[in-house]
């Protein structure tokens, strides 16, 4: 059924559909609403847009939220409008109609009915069709009669209010694929940054963009990419490495394979009325009887930016147009209300960007403090009066604190190129407009700062887990220096201090563009490193400043009273650090250093442990005549605790040699210190002649001589004595070690030795040798409990375990014997060995024929 508003009718022929379907949830309807936004601007049919998405909204609402059912959105384009339908699984017939004393179609003050009193209100044409299972609601709005090509006009404004731009514009064309990268640069890209085509296609664009990156304020440049369109300033470096202020413009399409990528138009700054959109006054608002005039909106203009960077570019760009100047800025004050950061500017040279810093009193008379408004008819006449000003051509200006209940907050000025272009009267002007604007503006900046604070805990959150997971020292700096670059500098260099009489040494260095990283390490090089501090905070260093160009900062690292490195942190010269990132970078250097330094703890720790490993480890084994011995090896752990596992063979008299493999309890310097008693005793005790059970009671007694720092130990001890047969004599001692097997040539094994207690227990011990002889193709296999204690969940491979694994080693050489024992007690578990474990293999060699 079709409404009774009957405009003139067009012929409506389709050139274009697009359809899309919702579910009956409630985050359905702003889906609904971005999918025919982007649909009609991707048409080109801006001009109404917001209309199809006001009716669309209530459309969609009825019909997930109201209805419950899926809504089904349907848009049809035509040379001259566009048609929407929206369908629902609910097919109600009511329509509200008109009756005598009733309200045309609804009550705005009622839910049902309000999309198609909207429909009535805003589309040229709109009906309601029915199905035994649909109800469809569509609506058409044409575009607005325009003469041909038409799309907006402005009114006729004096040649001399125009617009400036050069006298050639050049609009640099992008193209940016899926992946962000650029792939197209036009002819005028390259005049303007001064980069050839194959230069930068295919590199991504974050990397030729300065985008604003503090932490938790601002739409980034990938969030920036995904949106449909999007305007605003930043700046491309260009290839000699300036940053160039542009206005851009970018919408995303999509290729006929349905391939996304953007396109973006980009002026420079002082030309962004070249691309920027004019504010729309929506319909309702030309419809609606006069309001009384808002000063703030008078002076920023309806509807103001929300956010505090648009609100101050339009402050500036309004008080530079009301006062016909060449030049406007913007300074806020910082808390202490000492100096003035530069926020906003226009008609200034690059030079003076953003969070530069000025004093607040520059000079001894009202005219150089910004807490009082003041005319500067001559700047040539009073040097440094403004020092933002200096330099730049501006003979002229006015200045005016913004104060929020009595409290300076910031000072808005505009400079003219001649001299005495201003009097009292504008400066009451512009005052005016300052009181106007300073509470939003306050406002604005007290929500940023908010924002800033949110962003920095969770980036010192997320800092301090990545610090806290390493203890590389290596990998500590390149994490210090990737968390810096880019989000608080644009580039970084990391100087560690050995030690108090050691000079800082250049130890890692990081770009925000990899290709400049030699070149930067090259500069740093040739300048002498800043000298320690111990003073906490950012302090300049004007070094630099030749050699590198820009604003350079240094931050002492600080751990545990001592200066043991220096946080340098640098910018372009264009760029200036603001007070909140310099903070921000102050708490990332203390967790920083601490991390830093437990590296450096850690590793001297490691270093430490392995050295005194090794001194617990015999240096060598001795060539036994007739004899294989093979001797593994491993130590479990990160390699920072010495473990208690030991072997030692060695060389008794002609033709006797001692073997051990032991475990002492524990780990840590206490097991070290009774490790190192045993081996050493070991040697000297059998050398003095003594046989097996005499060694090992006199070992027994020394150890218990150690009273608290005893600990106990389990030790396999024997002497070899190969015999002119070529079999072996052995004589072994067990003192509550692991058993030794014996493998016979025939896969039997049998353990060689029998059960005896363990040593640093009881005093009086009374222990006996057993003698076995290995004949040719024997082998007597020896190791630690950290071999048979490997485990796998409640799994333990055991005693028999390694039986098994010993049965499959017929034949094999001792080393290849110890070796597939290690390969099965590493695959008997997915778990790295949290035990050391010491494998001992000694194999008499079978006799070849001929020998």
């Amino acid at each position: 059924m079709a409404s009774d508003v009957q405009p003139r009718r067009r012929r409506f022929v389709i050139t274009a559909r697009a359809a899309a379907s919702f579910d009956p949830l409630g985050r359905s309807v702003a889906a609904a609403r971005a999918f025919v936004r982007d649909t009609l601007q991707g048409w080109g049919f801006a001009d109404v847009v917001d209309d199809a998405v006001v009716l669309t909204s209530e459309l969609v609402t009825n019909a997930v939220v109201h209805a419950g059912t899926r809504a089904e959105v349907l848009c049809l384009r035509a040379e001259d409008g566009v048609r929407v339908e929206v369908a629902d699984r609910y097919p109600e017939r009511e329509l509200p109609l008109r009756h005598p004393g009733e309200r045309p179609y609804a009550d705005p003050d009622r839910e049902s009915g309000r999309g198609l009193m909207l429909c009535a209100a805003l589309a040229t044409r709109w009906g309601v069709e029915y199905t035994a299972t649909h109800k469809h609601v569509w609506f058409r709005i044409d575009l607005p009669d325009r003469p041909v090509g038409t799309r907006s006009a402005g009114p006729v404004v004096p040649d001399q209010l125009l617009p400036l731009a050069d006298s050639r514009v050049r609009v640099a064309v992008l193209q940016i694929d899926a992946g962000d990268c650029v792939s197209a640069w036009n002819e005028d890209a390259e005049h303007v940054f001064g980069y050839a085509a194959e230069k930068v296609v295919g590199r991504p664009l974050a990397e030729l963009a300065a985008w604003p990156q503090t932490p938790g304020t601002g739409t980034g440049i990938a969030e920036a990419l995904r949106l449909s369109r999007w305007e605003g300033s930043y700046g491309i470096r260009g290839a000699d490495g300036r940053v160039i202020p542009v206005y851009a413009s970018h919408l995303r399409v999509r290729d006929a394979h349905g391939e996304p990528s953007i396109v973006c138009l980009l002026v420079h700054d002082d030309e962004r009325a070249l691309l920027q959109t004019p504010v729309r006054v929506p319909v309702s608002d030309q419809l609606t009887e006069p309001r009384p005039a808002d000063p703030f909106e008078v002076f920023i203009g309806s509807p103001a930016p929300d956010d505090l960077d648009g609100l101050l570019q339009r402050t500036v760009e309004r008080a530079r147009d009301m006062l016909e100047a060449d030049a406007a800025f913007l300074l806020l004050a910082t808390d202490d209300e000492t100096e003035l950061e530069v926020r906003a500017t226009t008609g200034l040279p690059s030079t003076r960007q953003r969070f530069a810093r000025v004093p607040v009193e520059a000079g001894t008379n009202r005219y150089g403090s910004a807490r009082m408004p003041a005319v500067h008819d001559d700047l040539a006449a009073v040097p440094g009066a403004v020092p933002l000003l200096e330099s730049t051509g501006m003979r002229s200006a006015v200045t005016v604190p913004l104060k929020v209940e009595g409290r300076l907050t910031g000072s808005l000025g505009v400079a003219a190129e001649v001299p005495g272009r201003y009097s009292n009267e504008e400066a009451l002007r512009l005052q005016f407009a300052a009181d106007r604007i300073a509470l939003a503006v306050e406002s604005a900046r007290l929500g940023e700062l908010e924002r800033l604070r949110r962003g920095s805990l969770s980036f010192l959150v997320e800092a301090s887990d990545l610090l806290a997971g390493t203890l590389d020292r290596d990998q500590t700096l390149a994490l210090m220096a990737q968390m810096t670059v880019p989000t608080l500098a644009t580039w970084c260099a990391v100087y560690t201090i050995a030690d108090q009489s050691s000079d800082p040494f250049l130890s890692y260095v990081l770009h925000e563009d990899e290709e400049r990283i030699d070149g930067l390490k090259e500069l740093l090089s040739r300048v002498s490193p800043p000298e320690p501090v111990r003073e906490a905070g950012a302090r300049p260093w004007p070094e630099t400043a030749l050699a590198v160009g820009g604003e350079t900062v240094i931050l002492p690292l600080l751990a545990r009273n001592r200066v043991i490195g220096l946080l340098t942190l640098g910018k372009p010269s264009e760029e200036h650090f603001r007070q909140e990132i310099l903070e921000l970078a102050e708490d990332l250097s203390r967790r920083a250093a601490l991390a830093l330094d437990n590296a450096r703890l850690y590793s001297e720790r490691t270093a430490i442990s392995r050295s005194l490993q090794r001194s617990l480890l015999p240096p060598g084994s001795p060539a036994i005549p007739g004899m294989e011995v093979e001797v593994i090896y491993r130590a479990a752990g990160e390699g920072n605790e010495v473990g208690g596992d030991f072997y030692d063979v060695f060389p008794i008299r002609d033709g006797v040699y001692g073997f051990a493999i032991g475990d002492v309890c524990g780990t840590g310097p206490e097991a070290a210190a009774v490790t190192g008693l045993a081996r050493h005793a070991l040697r000297l005790l059998a050398r003095e002649g003594l046989g097996g059970p005499a060694v090992l009671e006199r070992l027994n007694a020394a150890i218990l001589d150690e009273g608290a720092r005893s600990r106990f130990l389990t030790l396999l001890y024997g002497e070899l004595h190969p015999q002119p047969d070529g079999s072996a004599l052995m004589k072994v001692v067990c003192a509550g070690h692991p058993l030794p097997l014996r493998l016979r040539p025939n896969g039997e094994v049998v353990p060689a030795a029998e059960p005896q207690p363990l040593l640093g227990v009881i005093d009086d011990l009374d222990l006996y040798e057993q003698t076995l002889t290995l004949d040719a193709g024997d082998v007597l296999l020896c190791v630690t409990d950290g071999v048979t204690e490997r485990r796998e969940g409640t799994r333990m491979l055991g005693d028999d375990g390694l039986a098994e694994v010993l049965t499959t080693c017929t034949g094999l050489t001792a080393g290849a014997v110890a070796a597939r024992v290690l390969r099965a007690v590493e695959r008997f578990a997915a778990e790295p060995a949290s035990d050391d474990m010491a494998i001992l293999a000694f194999r008499v060699p079978q006799q070849r024929e001929g020998d």
